[in-house]
């Protein structure tokens, strides 16, 4: 049907085209700004920049343990706040003091400079509780680990070994960082899923490597044995990615 002359719209003044401009202008704003996600229920996102690492407030702990460990030392009381030894029901908290304790001034720096280095990148990763508890489990299990094997393998006739008298420090832990590390990043995560290995292979390339690095980091005096258990327990965790967050 045509319409007649009399209802034909009139022109669009200066005053439309002007508002039609500024609608057009706002709505172009909004569908460009990104909508932010946000976590799910029970995540927490890794810590934002600025706020205080996992790993200096783990120096900050190795030195405060250091000072203690002095004085107590003149109270003859240093070895049983701080030095895991069997059995391990008598001071049970030594499972997760001795982690942060240190022999020597030496001993405190070079686990501090493992720390920074294998540590770091495993911290930006996760969120600062999950770092935190991730670091005492590991160590506690290092560290009970080489009690327990090294008094396994010196009831066996054959094997050489003296069983473990006392053991403390964060090495054990540090080895855990470096297994989690090794098993995780973006190189070894990139090969698993191109080429399908299976699990009791994965398994046998930690042991090896694990076998490897202690043997590497041999010497007396040194446990072994707890940085062995901690490298491959943790490689293990990596694989898994157990520190990511979400899972």
């Amino acid at each position: 049907m045509m319409v007649p002359l009399s209802a034909r719209t009139e022109p669009f003044g200066a005053r439309d085209v002007f508002v039609r401009m500024v609608r057009r202008s706002r709505s172009r704003t909004q569908s460009s700004t990104p909508r932010r996600s946000t976590p799910s229920a029970g995540e927490q996102p890794p810590a934002a920049a600025g706020s205080p690492s996992p790993i200096l407030e783990l120096l900050v702990v190795f030195v405060l343990v250091f000072v203690v460990q002095g004085v107590t030392a003149f109270a003859g009381v240093m070895g049983t706040l701080f030095v895991l030894a069997p059995p391990l029901a008598t001071n049970p908290w030594t499972i997760v003091t001795s982690v942060y304790a240190h022999s020597g001034f030496g001993h405190l720096l070079s686990n501090s400079l493992a720390l920074l280095v294998f540590g770091w990148p495993v911290a930006r990763a996760t969120t600062r509780l999950r770092f935190h508890v991730f670091f005492a489990i590991a160590g506690a299990i290092a560290g009970v680990a080489q009690l327990v094997l090294t008094g396994t393998l010196a009831a066996l006739p054959i094997v050489p070994v003296a069983p473990t008298a006392g053991v403390l420090g964060a090495s054990g832990a540090v080895f855990a960082l470096l297994g989690y590390l090794v098993a995780s990043n973006r190189l070894s995560s990139g090969l698993a899923s191109l080429v399908d290995v299976p699990n009791w292979l994965s398994a046998l390339v930690f042991v090896g490597l694990a076998v490897a690095l202690t043997l590497a980091t041999a010497s007396p005096g040194v446990a072994v044995l707890a940085h062995f258990a901690g490298f491959l327990v943790c490689a293990l965790a990596g694989r898994a990615r157990v520190l990511a967050v979400g899972s």
